[in-house]
């Protein structure tokens, strides 16, 4: 038996083992951007909604639908005497807290 029978008799197998192989490529080129994409999450979140509460003085209401996202966050905790919003989800937590009229909010180290 040899290769080019095995494609014959088997074409689907074949076709996934070759798009199994294309992926883990695609994954192994791409790791760096797919590692930071959990932290993207809760900073976006975090940042987006001080911005809306403190910046631009919306109701809490109002901001917490201006930052729904498709994936869910999954802890949310609002600081209002220190102007700060901490936002958890998918496994990193991230902070924003409002600096001052001029800088607006920044994400906390």
């Amino acid at each position: 038996m040899n290769c080019r029978s095995l494609g014959r008799r088997r074409p689907f197998s074949t076709l996934m083992l070759i798009l199994l192989i294309a992926l883990l490529g695609w994954v192994w080129q791409e790791r760096v951007a797919l590692w930071a994409f959990p932290d993207i999450i809760s900073a976006y979140t975090a940042k987006e909604y001080c911005s809306c509460r403190y910046v631009m003085n919306n109701p809490a209401e109002y901001c917490h639908s201006y930052v729904k996202q498709w994936l869910p966050t999954s802890g949310f905790t609002e600081d209002t005497v220190s102007k700060r919003v901490t936002v958890s989800g998918m496994g990193r937590s991230n902070s924003a807290q409002w600096i001052n009229e001029r800088q607006g909010c920044r994400l906390q180290p």
